[in-house]
């Protein structure tokens, strides 16, 4: 028996192995057009950027050692141009020599791969542009890298390998732009997990681009221009192309098999083409999607192994074992991300019209209280009718990749969301959590798929009309300081059952949180008191991701600016450090506050956490408190932050007096009194002293309760009678309406879960606010300091003048 090869690589060098394997007698030729038969395709990437330092650990075999150990005759730089199907013979040219001549066969088996795209495009052929599918393209983005000063590359084409070789430029010191049509990277993955990869650009100083195509390449004095089609262009000294790939088909067309509808060669579930002795394996080849039902392509060097050795067992046994197709699981590093999907994704749902629901889940990579736990995201699409999965994605860091494999393998077997909630993992305490977060995202889908809870999605609240339901943020106040969305309300979990009388019962509620747990069990009080709640799908940490700029357009001076943020300007002496890591917002910022507590004015303090949001949120902390952040920095998904506590120098705040804030209350208006307390709360929250000198019909706001007892004359006593007895008698300076305006705002205020003026006074002392009343005023207006809140000082204009030299806002209101 004698058995044809065309093509190498991960397919064809399978099959043939495997074929020697079953059969010691058989002649075996392998054709390869090029010079290596097997060697890491995935590889050559991280060749070029100097991951992989030597070139010859990407070769798996050589010709030599493949006959050595198979007696495979490998005849490389041997193209075959044509097959005579019938004849059972094919034609082969020799690119050393240049001669042609036939070859007979008793089977084929063809693996000719894929090609990459190459649009006709003026200036394509301009030096400089390149693609990268084998070893000979490897060596000339090498070769041109190595010995051109290479400054700046665009990558057009985000997909898996565009994204791998942005990175292994990057990591040559090259400025990396990369072009994508698409408005997202790696179109495998949904939205929401592509949103942290375009996050993580900007982290990198790498330039992204989305929602831009090339229209042409032209030769500049300066390097090589890269027009786009908006109009803009970008300079480079190389380009990329990654637009992607398609089944070399050529052979097969000419021969008469059967292409498929997607552009590959058709086969059976033996790997046998229309032609009974001819067989194909790898990316030209087209096989039904087992999660679709539909034709599907798969580049991908799992399935093309795999389908070598199918292959060559029917070819040597006759048609016996079946190939079940590739749910096209496919996993990438992208700088410090791992990436991965496997099944199908929305896009692709929604294309085929196959009904789906959606679960996003946030959770650490082992458990929370175990050193050095990193944030990952889980996304998975799965069947409303049966809770069969069709789809599971994945990014993160450590233990990412584990993830992936966990739900493919649930997937692989036509498993539920049920499976995923029951899976059985290895645990311990640096490996997991007792409770996965793949059994977590089992869980929120059952939830689902059972009605224990409803979600909305960012896009649907994104077109919501606000005024049409009530968005409540039940994160604590002191993360809803620092981040929240627009239009929500604050009513902190703990508090939300005290406080169900100012939710509306007559619209839905929208609840979220930072990641959506706490959301989940506010829906859950909220659903069981008769409202229709939702919670926001992947809470904030995935709203915020995918309503940020997505782009990010760097410089042509470069993306590395140096960072005003950086170790050189480290002045204090480090007193301690704080390990925050695997606790979710707000934990990092509150265990900063009160770690911060602790030090005295030039101390330091170095915090490390893993929570994504840590990074915007520890800059605003910084500015709002008046403490110095020294150096920022993100490594692997570990942020970690050195802060100076305020009192020494700082490059944040250089106020030329003191920062205090002044407000003067004169008037006792209902309103008036509510924005003056409004501000200063808000203005004691970022750290700053701040004093309210009350005066004339302002002390009206802080009289206590009218059953007080107090002593006055006849004066006085005439003047208690007409001014407001304290705050809940206050009337608005406009629209009063006899009193009706005030309760109808009060009543407003309520519904609208917006506190009211007691609360606010409330927390304006709890908050150390000073409250200083005018003895002239309370004088003249016959009011007792009895008749005044609790805490309350009293001092003239002396002591107002030395709070407004100390404060650099000061408000007459």
């Amino acid at each position: 028996m004698k058995y044809v090869i065309v093509g190498g690589v991960a397919g064809g060098a399978s099959a043939a192995a495997r074929l020697r394997r079953l059969d010691e007698t058989a002649e075996i030729v392998l054709f390869e057009k090029g010079e290596y038969i097997s060697y890491a395709n995935c590889g050559l990437p991280y060749y070029i950027g100097g991951v992989i330092e030597e070139r010859e650990r990407l070769f798996v075999q050589t010709p030599e050692s493949f006959y050595a150990r198979f007696r495979v005759e490998v005849r490389v730089k041997s193209e075959v141009k044509r097959i005579d199907a019938e004849a059972k013979r094919v034609t082969v040219s020799d690119l050393n020599s240049g001669k042609t001549y036939e070859e007979s066969y008793d089977k084929l088996i063809l693996s000719p791969g894929a090609e990459p795209v190459r649009p006709p495009l003026e200036g394509i052929g301009e030096e400089g542009i390149f693609t990268l599918r084998n070893v000979a393209d490897t060596d000339r983005i090498k070769s041109w890298a190595d010995s051109r000063n290479v400054r700046r590359a665009v990558v057009v084409g985000a997909g898996f390998i565009g994204l791998e070789m942005a990175e292994n430029l990057h990591r040559r010191g090259i400025q990396v732009t990369v072009v994508e049509m698409a408005d997202q990277v790696m179109t495998p993955v949904d939205f929401e997990v592509a949103a942290v990869v375009h996050q993580h650009f900007k982290v990198k100083g790498v330039g992204l681009l989305l929602q831009e195509a090339v229209a042409a390449f032209r030769r500049e004095k300066e390097g090589l221009e890269v027009v786009l089609k908006s109009g803009k262009s970008l300079t480079a000294d190389l380009v990329i192309l990654s637009i992607g790939v398609r089944p070399d088909v050529r052979l097969a067309k000419e021969a008469g098999l059967k292409i498929g509808e997607l552009g590959g060669i058709q086969v059976n579930e033996y790997l046998q083409t229309s032609h009974p002795d001819i067989y194909a394996v790898g990316d030209a080849v087209e096989f039904r999607n087992p999660v679709s039902g539909r034709s599907g392509l798969s580049f991908l060097a799992g399935p093309a192994n795999k389908q070598g050795r199918i292959c060559a067992d029917n070819v040597v046994s006759g048609n016996h074992r079946k190939y079940t197709g590739s749910i096209g699981t496919a996993i990438a590093k992208v700088f410090d991300l791992t990436v991965g999907t496997t099944g199908l994704s929305a896009k692709l749902l929604s294309r085929f019209e196959i009904p789906f629901q959606e679960a996003i889940v946030h959770a650490g990579s082992h458990a929370g209280y175990y050193p050095g736990a990193i944030p990952m995201t889980l996304k998975i699409n799965f069947s409303p009718e049966n809770g069969r999965l069709l789809g599971a994605q994945v990014v993160g860091y450590e233990g990412a990749d584990k993830r992936l494999e966990m739900m493919a393998a649930v997937l692989r077997s036509g498993g539920t969301i049920y499976d995923l909630a029951e899976l059985e993992h290895a645990y311990a305490p640096p490996f997991s959590s007792a409770k996965d977060p793949v059994n977590m995202i089992g869980f929120v889908a059952d939830n689902l798929l059972s009605g224990i809870v409803k979600s909305i999605g960012w896009k649907e609240l994104q077109t919501m009309d606000k005024s049409r339901i009530t968005l409540i943020n039940v994160c604590s106040e002191e993360e809803c300081a620092l981040n929240t969305i627009e239009g929500a309300v604050n009513i902190p979990l703990p508090e939300l059952r005290e406080r169900l009388g100012g939710v509306p019962a007559d619209k839905p509620v929208v609840v979220f949180c930072a990641v959506g747990l706490r959301g989940y069990i506010a829906s859950r009080i909220l659903k069981q008191r008769g409202y229709e709640v939702y919670n926001l799908t992947g809470g904030l940490k995935t709203y915020e991701a995918v309503t940020a700029i997505q782009n990010n357009v760097i410089s042509e001076q470069g993306a590395e600016e140096k960072d005003s943020l950086s170790p050189e300007n480290v002045k204090g002496e480090r007193k301690m450090v704080l390990d925050a890591c695997g606790l979710q917002c707000p934990g990092p910022v509150m265990r900063l506050k009160s770690s911060m507590e602790q030090l005295v004015a030039g101390e330091q303090l170095e915090i490390t956490a893993t929570d994504a949001g840590f990074a915007k949120d520890v800059q605003s902390w910084a500015r709002m408190t008046g403490n110095r952040l020294v150096e920022l920095r993100q490594d692997k998904g570990v942020i970690t932050a050195l802060l100076e506590k305020k009192g020494g120098e700082s490059p944040v705040i250089s106020p030329s007096g003191g920062d205090g804030k002044t407000i003067v209350v004169f008037s006792d208006s209902l309103d008036k009194a509510l924005a003056s307390f409004v501000i200063a709360n808000g203005a004691a929250a970022t750290g700053r002293k701040v004093t309210m000198f009350f005066t004339f019909w302002g002390l009206n706001v802080i009289k206590r309760k009218p059953d007080v007892p107090v002593k006055k004359d006849s004066l006085g006593k005439m003047f208690g009678m007409m001014l407001p007895s304290g705050s809940r008698k206050l009337k608005l300076s406009k629209m009063n309406m006899g009193g009706l305006g005030s309760r109808m705002m009060r009543n407003i205020m309520g519904r609208k879960n917006i506190d009211s003026l007691e609360s606010l006074i409330q927390q304006a002392q709890k908050n150390g606010i000073e409250f200083i009343a005018c003895q002239m005023s309370m004088d003249v207006m016959g009011i007792k300091a009895e008749e005044l809140l609790e805490g309350v000082r009293i001092g003239g204009v002396a002591t107002y003048l030395e709070r407004a030299e100390e404060s650099n806002v000061n408000l007459f209101i």
